[in-house]
């Protein structure tokens, strides 16, 4: 019972420091004080909602390059179309150069690799300060909410603006948390995901249905190992399926 016990403190307290590290809760409540329709506490589920953000038909490959050594990610638009069309879009927009990764959870077991914060370009800013931005559309000047996208195993389509805890599905997500995963980091809200993703160090199916995987590390995954709070993102590129991109 006290393994029990000290496993679910231990679990509890790996998700709520990704939740935190997502977007904060606080500047998302000052957003929709001046925004009532703020995806991040509204519902994406709706085509007409959905249609205006990028989608990706198929897979794309993409290289971040980290203190100049390759990770390469199998970006996968067939299971989770919206969110790997968001990826790929912030990608190409070159949004993560220059970012930081500001959240390595290793001790006291492997968990996550965290980065992806516009904010973080800005040498000035530590990492202990990062972790609430997120993509802010120049086009709208609005930023970017893209919603929580999990396609279910056997299922035609991906489940959108719920957790599987919370619609009642029990079976696996087709995307799951196993080591080398590359899902997207967020607040509570379940539609609040905008820029920020993160590398799984491990298997972490307790994520699987209440986080949105839309990749996996196919090379590269000893770079992602040797990754420490405040390295960078020296580029990001689009080397294979960026016509599967569709604005």
């Amino acid at each position: 019972m006290q393994i029990a016990i000290r496993r679910w403190l231990l679990l509890s307290v790996m998700i709520g420091s990704l939740v935190l590290g997502a977007c904060s809760t606080s500047p998302v409540a000052s957003i929709n004080k001046t925004n009532p329709s703020n995806p991040a506490t509204t519902t994406q589920g709706d085509d007409s909602q959905r249609s205006n953000l990028p989608r990706l038909e198929g897979k794309a490959t993409v290289v971040l390059k980290v203190k100049g050594a390759p990770i390469t990610i199998e970006v996968d638009g067939t299971n989770a179309p919206i969110t790997a069309g968001n990826f790929v879009d912030l990608v190409q927009r070159g949004v993560y150069n220059g970012t930081m990764f500001h959240r390595v959870v290793r001790e006291p077991q492997p968990f996550v690799v965290q980065g992806g914060d516009p904010q973080g370009k800005d040498r000035k800013i530590p990492a202990e300060s990062l972790g609430t931005g997120s993509f802010i559309d120049p086009q709208t000047s609005q930023v970017r909410y893209i919603p929580l996208e999990i396609k279910p195993k056997d299922a035609t389509q991906p489940l959108y603006s719920e957790t599987f805890d919370k619609a009642g599905i029990s079976t696996p997500p087709v995307l799951k948390h196993t080591r080398g995963a590359v899902a997207m980091a967020r607040s509570s809200p379940p539609d609040s995901a905008s820029a920020q993703f993160y590398f799984a160090l491990a298997d972490l199916s307790f994520l699987d249905g209440n986080y949105a995987v839309f990749g996996y590390v196919t090379e590269g995954m000893d770079i992602v190992d040797r990754i420490q709070i405040g390295d960078r993102i020296d580029s990001a590129e689009v080397t294979k399926g960026a016509e599967n991109l569709k604005k």
